[in-house]
């Protein structure tokens, strides 16, 4: 039972589908919608690097397309915060096992939840095919923007990329808005790693920050993930999926699940949860024409908690993670032009050889959330700061390693930082206790290349545990020179 061409554009026809599609856009005003682009995805692909107009979006809807909105928005600070399930052994598992992968988010779904209402934050809240997309939005004029603005840090290369003219307007990202969004990232760090240990001890199967490997079970390598990538890039290249419109991944993943599978499965179409259970929700987005009712009360303006923001934000200020954020922008990276003399002499000899291969096969190891956890761990054990540890990682993104076009439109510089940010900040904020930092763990994780390995991860584990407890992490590097450790 698959979603055919001919059923999407009658699905996608239906006006009232087609009201709640633009009012996610944003209400027109002088013939311009708040949302600065969109993204059309087609059972070839999801397309979403390719920004069209908003203009276009009848057209895409006329020919059934799967529909993405800018998270750049001319007046306001969208808020997104994505949940969903992973199954890296078995791509098709969520989609043939939907009650059960929606049943093992609740936990996190329910911590999510309850740390915005307790900020009054009430977003819009849509099923999508493997999980949630929580959506909220900050007026560009208010108080909170200006805040997050305050906390916000922008590289000099994302500077550069946001003074630019962006397709498909020519707009291009102001200042005030890109430090902004930058300070938004920081805060959501802050909610990811809350809803992490809140939800963490109630969930059967791993939550993490990212899509990162965990071990296997009965079910394959499966997890959640509370995902905050989009906030490691440019605000002008990230999108998220529109309510109420067609689910097109299944088919664009026909390649990994089999075209025989991917033909059986039955339609999907993303819907705002509204007052629907999850059994009720389920039910409605695997069936167009249930959808095309709901969408005739539905509400899909993206609710404003500007002023809601602002206690979120206090809260953020007063946490160890702050705290740690202000300890990691105490550095600068070392400039390009020092590298041959600092990160290029990193001994590499210091490093097992499951990190070592990260650094000297970036591509694509690096881009690999769990990789560069790895990579982020095993450096905070021989006692670099957090931030060289970023400039580290950067030195390889910003090198010709046969990226093509990876970084067309994103920020080496940006990503780094998110990495070694998020995954330093785990450990040294939020208590993470390495118990995954292990070779049997990286080995069941798939994480472990090296065959007849001699080293022994448990020695980092416990040089870094050691570092925490008596206060002697970031020691190193100085003086310009990484220095390798004589003993661990």
């Amino acid at each position: 039972m698959s979603f055919t061409l001919e059923e999407r554009r009658d699905y996608c026809g239906n006006e009232h589908v087609r009201a709640r599609i633009l009012e996610f856009f944003g209400e027109a005003a002088h013939d311009e919608r708040p949302a600065v682009f969109l993204a059309a995805g087609t059972e070839n692909g999801s397309r979403h690097r390719e920004a069209l107009p908003v203009q276009e979006l009848t057209s895409w809807l006329d020919r059934g397309a799967e529909l993405n909105r800018s998270l750049w928005d001319r007046e306001s600070l969208v808020c997104h915060l994505d949940l969903e399930y992973v199954n890296f052994d078995d791509p098709a598992y969520p989609f043939l096992n939907a009650a059960r992968i929606f049943a093992l988010q609740e936990p996190v779904v329910a911590a999510a939840e309850e740390l915005l209402a307790g900020c009054g934050i009430r977003p819009l809240k849509m099923m999508t095919g493997r999980g949630y997309h929580l959506v909220w939005r900050i007026g560009r004029t208010s108080g909170a923007c200006t805040e997050l603005a305050e906390l916000g840090h922008v590289s000099p290369s994302l500077k550069r990329l946001y003074s630019t003219e962006r397709a498909p307007t020519g707009e291009h990202v102001t200042p005030e808005l890109g430090r902004a969004f930058a300070g938004l990232g920081l805060v959501m760090e802050f909610v990811a790693q809350e809803i992490k240990a809140r939800a963490a001890p109630h969930c059967e199967v791993p939550v993490e920050l990212g899509a990162i490997e965990t071990d296997g079970g009965p079910h394959g390598r499966e997890m959640i993930s509370v995902d905050i990538t989009e906030y490691a890039d440019p605000l002008c290249s990230r999108v998220m999926r529109a309510p109420f419109s067609v689910y097109l991944k299944p088919a664009q993943q026909r390649f990994n699940i089999g075209d025989d599978l991917a033909g059986r499965l039955p339609p999907l179409v993303i819907i705002p949860l509204g007052d629907l259970s999850v059994p009720e929700a389920l039910a409605t987005r695997q069936n167009p024409a249930a959808a095309a009712r709901l969408a005739e009360t539905s509400w899909t303006a993206i609710p404003d908690a500007s002023r809601a923001m602002k206690r979120l934000i206090r809260t953020y200020r007063t946490s160890r993670l702050a705290r740690f954020h202000a300890e990691f922008y105490s550095q600068e990276h070392d400039a390009p032009g020092l590298w041959p003399e600092t990160y290029d002499l990193t001994p590499l000899d210091a490093l097992p050889p499951c990190a070592r291969v990260i650094l000297e096969r970036p591509n694509d190891l690096l881009l690999r959330p769990a990789c560069a956890q790895k990579l982020v761990r095993v450096m905070l054990a021989l006692g670099w700061h957090p931030r060289h540890i970023a400039g580290l990682i950067r030195s390889k993104y910003e090198r010709d390693h046969g990226w093509g076009d990876q970084w067309r439109g994103y920020d080496p510089a940006t990503r780094a930082d998110f990495y070694a940010r998020v995954f330093a900040g785990l450990f040294i904020a939020n208590g993470d206790d390495l118990t995954d930092f292990n070779c049997q763990s990286a080995r069941q994780e798939g994480l472990c290349p090296i065959e007849n390995c001699t080293e022994n991860l448990l020695t980092f584990r416990m040089s870094l545990l050691d570092r925490r407890k008596y206060e002697r992490l970031a020691c190193r590097p100085f003086n310009r020179l990484f220095l390798p450790e004589e003993h661990l």
